[in-house]
């Protein structure tokens, strides 16, 4: 639909109904809507509610629908349904066709002979619907693996937790959604002759959602190994630091004692009293590594 300006309404003429589309909708001119075609105060304050989530109401004249479409290019750090996603609303019978949203949708330009009836419609931008998850689980599902390749050729200047963070919290408000999109869909009843049609729809949505899932689950494992391998290199440090306390330690006390400052130390006067100072730390410093290959330690 390109670039709408506020309350853009488009009206389409079928063989046996009439599809409304208004996008960014003023409330006066939504009101007028409902009155004319008879439809319920609160659903149409729903419709004009921006963070809404999915929701399905069967009413003797018309059902009332909510879906939301993923919208963000997951570049800006969202962290919320309303950052992630669009909502879509719709009022419809078998004779009339009501849609309502802020934004402009590609896929709500149709022409009139690709569909022959309300239930068709709604099922068919209900898949283009879902067709707006695919691409940032892609997306998703390939910073998995870049970080996780990253973190095994152990160079991790190039990973921040922050960056981790928000790849699982958009992974996870994502599956949320769309289990919520689930259950709507769940409610929904169609004609038998679309029933196959729904079960698609259905059979997609769990595929979403399972994929999801294992999103998820990479990001959580990807996550407690990222903190794993940056524990065992601050343990190797540690390591490290203490196998020099073990050799020099030693070594310092000796030192310490030949440094005081007492009168009568006969080692001092010891022609050969340095050489053997130096012997004698040698042969701890070999006793030590010597003791540490045994243990394993080195």
């Amino acid at each position: 639909m390109g670039n709408i300006v506020k309350n853009t309404q488009k009206k389409l003429q079928f063989d046996n109904f009439i599809w409304i589309d208004i996008c960014q909708p003023y409330k006066e001119s939504l009101d007028k809507i409902a009155e004319e075609y008879d439809l319920d105060y609160f659903q149409v304050k729903d419709s004009l509610e921006q963070g809404h989530l999915p929701k399905f109401e069967k009413l003797p004249q018309y059902n009332f629908l909510i879906l939301r479409a993923f919208t963000s290019n997951l570049k800006q750090n969202a962290t919320t349904i309303n950052e992630l996603s669009n909502k879509i609303a719709f009022f419809y019978n078998k004779e009339k066709l009501i849609t309502v949203h802020r934004s402009p949708f590609k896929f709500l330009e149709l022409e009139k002979s690709e569909c022959t009836d309300t239930e068709e419609i709604i099922l068919f931008l209900i898949r283009k619907m879902l067709d707006t998850y695919q691409p940032p689980l892609d997306v998703l599902d390939n910073k998995i693996a870049q970080i996780e390749k990253i973190i095994f050729l152990k160079d991790y200047s190039k990973i921040s937790l922050e960056d981790l963070y928000f790849l699982k919290i958009q992974t996870r408000i994502t599956k949320k959604l769309l289990q919520i999109f689930q259950h709507v869909v769940n409610q929904m009843e169609v004609a038998d002759n679309y029933k196959t049609a729904l079960q698609d729809v259905k059979d997609r949505l769990l595929n979403l959602i399972l994929n999801y899932d294992e999103v998820i689950e990479n990001a959580n494992n990807l996550m407690n190994t990222y903190l794993s391998v940056n524990a065992q290199k601050s343990n190797d440090v540690m390591k490290l630091l203490t196998i020099f306390s073990a050799f020099f330690l030693p070594l310092t006390f000796v030192a310490g004692i030949y440094g005081m400052n007492f009168e009568y130390m006969p080692e001092l006067k010891w022609p050969h009293g340095y050489f053997l100072s130096l012997g004698v730390m040698a042969v701890i410093c070999l006793v030590i590594f010597f003791w540490f290959k045994r243990k394993r330690i080195l």
